[in-house]
């Protein structure tokens, strides 16, 4: 038994590939904790981390430290969230692969509810992505 595709079916699909804007395929993040980090986008994922783990060892951080933290495909929106803990540690949370950039803000928003979470001295959205890895906050 094969597989086929009616013209209708076909013709669904290419109407629904002409629909979506055309942006990055994926976007990936990786942290060096206390070092470093990185994002990129690319047309696989291996392009992707690659190009973020270059990122990260610009900032001095070694290869091997530069941990692959997300990945998301289509890349959607995403946002970054910096947290510090009471008792120091501090790190970020990302989500990607978001719908609309009001929803990665929310998001964001959300993991830094202090009622969920007493333990945060500090939390921030740092930064929103748009799909293509472009930055949508200024510092």
């Amino acid at each position: 038994m094969t597989a086929r595709t009616t013209p209708f079916f076909s013709a669904v699909i290419a109407v629904i590939l002409a629909a979506t804007p055309a942006h990055a395929d994926g976007i990936a993040f990786v942290q060096a904790l206390e070092q470093g980090s990185g994002v990129a986008t690319g047309a696989t994922m291996e392009e992707a981390f690659g190009r973020a783990v270059a990122q990260c060892t610009e900032t001095g951080a070694l290869e091997e430290d530069c941990i692959r933290t997300n990945w998301c495909a289509p890349a959607g929106f995403s946002v970054d969230v910096f947290l510090q803990h009471s008792e120091g540690p501090h790190w970020h949370e990302v989500v990607c692969g978001l719908p609309d950039e009001q929803i990665a803000r929310t998001i964001g928003e959300t993991l830094c509810d202090r009622d969920a979470r007493p333990y945060l001295i500090e939390c921030a959205v740092v930064q929103v992505y748009d799909p293509d890895g472009g930055t949508l906050m200024e510092w």
